[in-house]
């Protein structure tokens, strides 16, 4: 993973040896572990400025053109999340959704403030990424690329660069969760008379 700021870049790539740790690595690489439902997959290298965790892409059908991407995102000083960009999709937005006169809106945002320490959830039905003008399906158990940018309360800019999970469902949703979106989004749940 390659993250780049005004100030040159970092390549987080560094791999340990087998059998050993990443302790005492200058630049280690992200590692996703895929795990039982109570642990959280770590997107980002620890000690980079920026944190994201729990990040998927909800898995779309033939002829979907839109969806969504939801993370957590961790700062450690005041940033903003200014830009996101994804070679799968024609536009890649950071999108809020609210309630206003007893309809659900939902509109582009130019940047989204990431406060100093505290952990931001973009998810379905609040803030989140909305990939549209999709190229091709995003199928489950596939990865999606995705570029963020952030902007520090310097105006230095950094990227980090991220290989996303699909899926029909957050990480760690119940086997029950998961059964009924797959019907929902295969257009085949069971109606019956």
């Amino acid at each position: 993973m390659l993250q780049t700021c005004e100030s040159g870049s970092i390549d987080w790539s560094e791999v340990p040896a087998s059998g050993t740790s990443a302790k005492g690595l200058k630049s280690p690489a992200a590692m996703l572990e895929v795990t039982g439902a109570a642990q959280v997959a770590e997107l980002t290298a620890p000690g980079q400025p920026v944190q994201v965790t729990n990040a998927w892409v909800r898995a779309t059908v033939p002829g979907q053109k839109g969806t969504g991407a939801f993370m957590k995102i961790t700062a450690k000083e005041g940033t903003r999340l200014v830009g996101v960009s994804t070679p799968v999709a024609g536009v890649a937005e950071v999108h809020e959704m609210k309630m206003e006169n007893d309809i659900m809106k939902m509109r582009a945002l130019p940047a989204l403030d990431l406060p100093a320490g505290k952990t931001v959830e973009l998810k379905s039905g609040g803030n989140h990424v909305m990939l549209m003008d999709l190229k091709q399906p995003l199928a489950k158990d596939s990865t999606v690329p995705l570029t963020l940018v952030f902007k520090n309360a310097k105006g230095v800019e950094s990227r980090v660069e991220l290989k996303v999970p699909v899926s029909v469902v957050a990480p760690g949703a119940s086997a029950a969760a998961a059964k009924g979106a797959d019907k929902a989004n295969s257009g085949h749940g069971e109606h019956k008379h």
